[in-house]
């Protein structure tokens, strides 16, 4: 198969954002690697679809290998996958810790690493992840220790990242949503999430989208935190 088409790999992509993110690519003609736990075949050639839990350590690698074996490159990695579990801090299980853990920052690492060292090789490459506006500013309406700690982390690495591989070719950036309108929310807490943000709305998946397509374009860009949360990170 001809290589010459761009090539994503999408964590988390079964539904809400990730499975919307792999239809974004392919309209961009992109062939894409969709990864998640359980995901079905794609009757798309163009699409590879890689069952695995992100938060094995031998995921990541194995997708990039699949990527590289069917495809032939590795031009983007979209780290869409990831867990929140809200709540008091000295009321965490050792369960949510370990989950929390495994796959936000298991997850972000390995595969992370397996596509770096492949987009090195080409000499060009972009690693964009979603963390969340919560891994940075706290909010008293909704403790979440666990998700500073790992999705602050993600953050945090973003930038080193985006340092230690800007003269390389590669970009390393991160969309950092408020609380969004995905299949992790009910309907029934819309109203009281919108509240948390100062535009009195939750965001919608389009949007997130809408900022992974810009930061895929923007070539001058790197290290960036894209704040996509209602106005939360400016203040209340």
């Amino acid at each position: 198969m001809s290589n010459e088409k761009k090539v994503v790999i999408v964590t988390g992509a079964s539904r809400g954002i990730g499975e919307a993110l792999v239809e974004a690519y392919r309209r961009k003609d992109y062939r894409v690697v969709a990864t998640a736990r359980t995901i079905k075949p794609s009757g798309d050639g163009d699409v590879l679809t890689v069952a695995g839990d992100i938060g094995d350590p031998a995921t990541g690698p194995r997708v990039v290998a699949e990527a590289l074996e069917r495809f032939g490159r590795v031009d983007t990695l979209v780290n869409n996958a990831g867990a929140f579990v809200p709540g008091p801090f000295t009321k965490y299980t050792r369960d949510q810790y370990a989950l929390m853990l495994a796959t936000n920052l298991n997850g972000f690492f390995y595969v992370t690493q397996a596509a770096i060292e492949a987009m090195e090789k080409r000499g060009s490459g972009h690693v964009v992840s979603v963390t969340t506006t919560l891994g940075e500013l706290g909010n008293s309406k909704v403790p979440s220790a666990l998700a500073s700690l790992t999705k602050g982390g993600i953050n945090a690495a973003t930038r080193s990242l985006a340092i230690e591989y800007a003269s390389r070719g590669i970009r390393v950036n991160a969309v950092s949503p408020g609380i969004i309108k995905t299949p992790m929310h009910s309907p029934e807490t819309y109203e009281l999430k919108a509240t948390l943000h100062p535009m009195g709305r939750m965001g919608e998946i389009a949007d997130i989208v809408g900022a992974i397509l810009y930061l895929e374009t923007a070539s001058f860009v790197t290290g960036e935190i894209l704040h996509v949360d209602g106005g939360q990170s400016a203040g209340r």
